[in-house]
């Protein structure tokens, strides 16, 4: 690549929005993942606009250049690290957004973080569901190219559930719009599905019409202690089995004292695990649903089982399980799962990633969605110690080779990126990568959108 070509794409953009400055560039390298084999992007570009992102995704397609895109960079699967020789296209100052009450929509753009979206949405009367539990700094873009859950979604659904239409740049240039405001649309093929969660690959989303909701009634928040995890696990499934909560949250006991240490809110640091569950039915359906919980907690083994329906208490045990990333991550650098399994078998991954971390003497502690059986293994490790790297990267593959041999999956909510599509193929099979590829490459024959992530 000579320097007029690329001072061809400087030229065609405002002035600023294509950088080249070793410093700003070694700062986009790495996302939340930490993949220590990033590269260093040939250049960023910020683009504002639809046609901002037009003009650097055509000059990128003449000159048969890479294009990798980033948003708030919290991937956790490495879906946004940076490639050598590649241009990157962060989202970031993307930011307009409208809510149209008349319809229930927010008009976003992919830059919008989804803690803003809610804001906008409440100030109106309205409610964003998909919450991940990074919601405060991961972007609207972000969760739709990984398809995002929360700790709402066993009961609302996840981001797809709620992505009515798209704006998405194509490989070549050219701006499509698929869906639109209405709740119903069955002219032709489902597009809009077939973009959410597809990790960049296809296009560059560029507007999200989201569909939104009135606001959620006010929830009441069951807490249990167990004693082991598969008695946690058990009761997970006790509840489930019945009704559906509006969340259900696992604890294990490292992310427990982990999180006791960060926050001193007065957890129990003897208990194996703790859940986190809520109710948000009206009246004497959700009184019915707490006093299940309840009861189900506390046959399967649970004690210090209580309910509160003071906003404040409520809000801190939610504040804990999300604050449990953060606080073992201070135990040491970490490789994050979010494996899933049917519910049936939770017990079983819950057990099996204890059995793995004994095997290879790491420490794995166990977070996870548990009404939907999403789990987060959060292995700890010392980058510096070359073989407990090692046992940990080993421990990394056995957990996704566990949930697939339970008929589950490797990435719940975070996406397959560059750090586990050496597993997709176990989990899917052939004919549908043989698929997925066709799909690709008849969008992008020049296989330049994001090259490395799912299936390259």
């Amino acid at each position: 690549m000579s320097t007029p070509e690329l001072s061809q794409l400087i030229d065609s953009l405002p002035a600023g929005m294509v950088i080249v400055d070793p410093d700003i560039l070694g700062a986009y390298r790495y996302d939340r993942a930490n993949d220590p084999d990033a590269g260093t992007p040939l250049a960023l570009v910020r683009p504002m606009t639809t046609e901002h992102v037009q003009t650097a995704v055509r000059w990128c397609a003449e000159a048969g250049v890479p294009i990798t895109t980033r948003g708030a960079g919290t991937s956790l699967s490495g879906g946004s690290t940076a490639v050598d020789g590649a241009v990157m296209i962060s989202t970031e100052k993307m930011r307009q957004l409208t809510i149209d009450t008349a319809t229930r929509t927010a008009v976003a753009q992919p830059g919008m973080l989804n803690a803003e979206v809610k804001q906008a949405a409440a100030d109106k009367g309205l409610w964003y569901p998909p919450d991940p539990s990074s919601f405060e700094i991961c972007s609207i873009g972000g969760n739709v190219a990984t398809n995002a859950g929360g700790l709402c979604c066993v009961k609302y659904g996840v981001t797809v559930d709620y992505v009515l239409g798209l704006e998405v740049v194509l490989a070549d240039g050219r701006a499509m719009r698929v869906g639109g405001k209405q709740l119903k649309d069955s002219a032709g093929l489902p597009l809009t599905k077939m973009f959410v969660g597809s990790e960049g690959l296809l296009g560059i989303v560029t507007e999200v019409t989201l569909r939104l909701l009135p606001p959620q009634a006010a929830a009441c928040t069951v807490v249990g202690s167990f004693p082991t995890v598969r008695a946690a696990s058990e009761a997970v499934l006790a509840v489930t089995s019945q009704i559906r909560p509006a969340m259900l949250e696992f604890m294990d006991a490292a992310s427990i004292n982990a999180v006791e240490d960060m926050l001193k809110m007065g957890l129990n640091r003897e208990a194996g695990a703790l859940l986190v569950a809520q109710s948000d039915a009206p009246g004497p359906a959700g009184e019915a649903e707490v006093a299940l919980i309840e009861e189900a907690f506390r046959q399967c083994g649970g004690d210090e089982v209580f309910s509160t329906s003071d906003p404040a208490e409520s809000e801190a045990f939610t504040v804990a399980r999300r604050m449990a990333i953060p606080a073992v991550e201070k135990l040491g650098a970490l490789l994050l799962e979010d494996v899933g399994v049917p519910l049936p078998a939770l017990p079983d991954l819950i057990d099996g990633v204890a059995a793995i971390a004994a095997d290879n003497d790491v420490l794995i502690s166990v977070i996870a969605h548990a009404g939907d059986g999403n789990t987060h293994p959060l292995i700890v490790h010392d980058p510096n110690d070359v073989d407990e790297t090692a046992r940990a990267n080993r421990a990394f593959g056995q957990i996704m080779d566990l949930a697939i041999s339970l008929g589950g999956t490797i990435t719940g909510e975070h996406g397959v990126g560059r750090l586990k599509k050496g597993w997709l193929r176990d989990q899917v099979g052939d004919d549908v990568m043989d698929l997925m590829s066709t799909i690709k490459a008849a969008l992008d024959p020049q296989g330049l959108l994001n090259p490395g992530v799912m299936l390259g």
